[in-house]
Formats: C-alpha cells, structure tokens, sequence
C-alpha cells in the first residue's frame, strides 16, 4: 500500500478507534476476550490441531466472545497456520496474536493476520516488569525496560489499530512502576492494557485493590480500555476476575474450562454465569450466549483431551444429577428448589436422577414409571432396599432397575 494512503487509513481508522473506546466505556458492557486457543492450549497435553482451533474459534464466535487470543505465531508455524485459517471465517470477533515486545514479533502477527480485516485484527504484547522478571529474565534497569514497551507499543500501533499491553507480571510489580508503563503504553498507542495475575497470588481483595489505585494512577487511561487476566494457582481466578468486575473494568480474559499453565486460567463459562445470575450486582451488559456454554466444554475437553470433572460448574455430568432423596424429590415437584439456573440456560442436556443407595423412593418411582414398570408403593420400597444392599460401586442403570424390578415380582411393560 502506498504511504499516503497507509496514513490516511490509519488516521480514520485512529478516530474510529477513539469513538469504539468511549462507547465500550459509556456502555458499560463487559467484554469477554478468550484465550482457549492460546494461553489455555500451554497446558501440558492440551495440544489442538489447527483444525481444532478453527471448530472451537467457531464455537466461540457462536458464543459472542468480543476477541479472540488465536496464538503466537513468533512461536510455531502451526499457530500462523491456525490464524490463517480463521481468516476470512471468523468475522465477527476480534483475532488477536500474542508477541513479545520485540519488532520481529510485530512482524510475524502482522503476516499471520493479513488477510483478516484491518479493524478486526490486533496484537497483544507482554513484557515482564516485576523485579524479579527485570533481574532475572530479561537483565534490564526499570528505564531500560519503560524504553522497550514504548518502542514496540509505538512501533505496533503503526501496523495495528488494535494494540493491547499487559506488564507480565503485574502482581509482583511496584504499583508506581507498573502505572508508570500504563501511561508510557497509552501514550504510544496502546489501546487496551491488561493486568494479568500471571501467577495466580491474588485475592479478591487485593485485586480489587490493584484495580482502584490503577484507576487512579493512570491519567489517560480512559484513551483505553482497562482488562483483567487471572490464573488459577490458588482456585481464585473466578473470584478476582468477579471483584475486578466490579470494579468497572472493561474486558475479562478467560479460557474455556479454565484450562491453561500450572492450575489453569479462569473460567470464561463460570465468570459468564456468575455476571448473567447476578445483574443486582454486576449490572453489566454481557453478549455471551449462555445456552452454549455447555456444549462448548464439552467440545474443548473433548479436542484438547483434557477431561472434565464431574462436579465442574457449567459443564460437568454431575451438575444436573442427584441421588440424594430429599434432593430428588424436591427436584421432581419443582427443579428450582436445588437448582441455581435451570439446564436449558446453559444448554446442558437435562436434570439426571440417579438412582442409588442414597435415592428416596419418589425417585425410584418416578424411573420405574419413565420405564414403563407398574409397581405398588411396597414394591417400590422392596426395590429400594434391594438397591442400598448392592455392593459399593456397583451402578443401578436402567438394565439393573429392570432386573431387580423383576426379582420382586414386578413385570415390565414391552416396548
């Protein structure tokens, strides 16, 4: 493209910039940017073909994520792959690559991300700036490393419209230090800043805190939007991303399943819901679809390999299911009385009574009768304690309820 229109379309495409960030800002809605396909995909045995990144990259688009973390592709051929092929087929969120603040990285996201259109591609650069990241990592003085962000951030902003910086690290960063690179980065031309809990230390509380004195500390910050990154190394990255929600940030950035490094990321499908039940809280707006948000687990654990627990929120088989009897029967005269959200809310496939040693006997009625089995209410109870003698272990499927139904006398209907 020749200079001059480069200029010019960088020129409108800044004033257009400046009009989105106040509108998100104005809005108040709260913007999910997912990192499946990136950060979650670092987890140890997570591998996804580029394939895989497309039918989840899909699915996600489905689900009304705002962008889209689609890799690294100063990392690996295969991530320049995968963002290609989302190109042109992903249209409504954002794709984003991943570089380190280095020019060559720039250079390699914007080759990956040439064919996707000029306002819906962006870069996302990192630079440690903890002491300990500073010493260690990259044996860089505070004013050496300010100098690198400025440099890459500028030198990005003149490629991308979309140009987001996260201090990695920012947990174990002094505050000064660290909203002294937020107003460098702004300056230069980024357009959102992330803080990202890159160790997962943080309490709510003191994330909420980091939050408020950013806030505070950042005098342009309202030139960007402000986003939020946790992981999940004390089970509290749901928790921190929530207070920082509450904190007016603009975008959350999570992984399907919370998988990611070490404990993983925070859940995008449990922050998702938490917001969703809790508007007299929150009070945001929220594009999410959330009939899609258990399929969409499955679909990730399934690609990824990386299995779900049955007591995961949102997607996990035991959400649904009791065995417990009082729960059952409670759940037979109206599901609202054990449940929090209604299964169809997250597109999950129903409510399951299991019927075990802990089952009452309206559940093991109310099986029998789905079956077809006539049974008097003593047979009922005969069965049920037939069931509790079962040896540990040992499931009551529908091919074991016909059995034991039939040992005490009660005859099946033929389908």
């Amino acid at each position: 493209m020749q200079p001059i229109l480069k200029r010019v379309r960088h020129g409108v495409a800044n004033v257009v910039k400046g009009m989105v960030i106040n509108h998100h800002h104005r809005s108040g809605a709260l913007l999910f940017s997912d990192t499946t396909l990136r950060d979650g995909e670092q987890m140890p045995g997570a591998t996804l073909e580029p394939d895989d990144k497309l039918q989840i990259a899909r699915a996600l688009e489905a689900l009304g994520v705002h962008s889209l973390d689609a890799g690294f592709p100063a990392s690996s051929q295969a991530d320049i792959e995968a963002i290609r092929r989302m190109a042109g087929v992903i249209k409504k969120p954002v794709l984003t690559a991943l570089c380190r603040t280095m020019r060559g990285d720039i250079d390699a996201a914007e080759e990956a991300l040439s064919d996707v259109a000029f306002g819906k591609r962006g870069v996302s650069l990192f630079c440690g700036t903890s002491p300990l990241h500073r010493e260690h990592k990259l044996n860089k003085s505070r004013a050496e490393v300010l100098e690198i962000i400025t440099d890459t951030v500028a030198y990005a902003a003149e490629r991308f419209v979309i140009v987001a910086f996260s201090p990695e690290d920012a947990s174990r960063t002094e505050i000064d230090y660290l909203c002294e690179t937020y107003r460098n980065a702004i300056d230069a031309g980024a357009t959102t800043i992330g803080f990202p809990d890159t160790v997962g230390l943080l309490t709510p509380e003191k994330a909420r805190d980091f939050i408020r004195r950013i806030q505070d500390g950042v005098p342009n910050i309202e030139k960007a939007l402000l986003a939020v990154h946790f992981h999940n190394d004390l089970g509290l990255a749901v928790a921190n991303t929530l207070a920082c929600v509450e904190e007016g940030v603009n975008v959350v950035q999570c992984t399907i399943n919370g998988i990611g490094e070490r404990a993983g990321n925070a859940a995008l499908e449990e922050v998702a819901m938490a917001v969703a039940l809790n508007p007299d809280q929150y009070d945001r707006t929220v594009s999410i679809d959330t009939t899609r948000l258990a399929p969409l687990c499955k679909m990730v654990a399934e690609l990824t390999g990386v299995p779900l627990p049955t007591n995961k929120p949102i997607g996990g088989d035991n959400i649904f299911a009791s065995e417990a009897g009082i729960h059952q029967d409670g759940l037979l005269k109206n599901p609202d009385t054990y449940l929090p959200y209604r299964p169809e809310q997250v597109g999950a496939d129903g409510i399951k009574l299991i019927i075990g040693r802990h089952s009452g006997r309206r559940a093991v009625a109310h099986r029998l009768g789905e079956l077809g089995i006539e049974a008097t209410e003593a047979e009922v109870l005969d069965l049920l304690e037939a069931i509790k003698r079962l040896p540990k272990g040992v499931t009551v499927d529908d091919a074991r309820l016909r059995e034991l139904s039939g040992l005490l006398g009660t005859t099946p209907t033929l389908d």
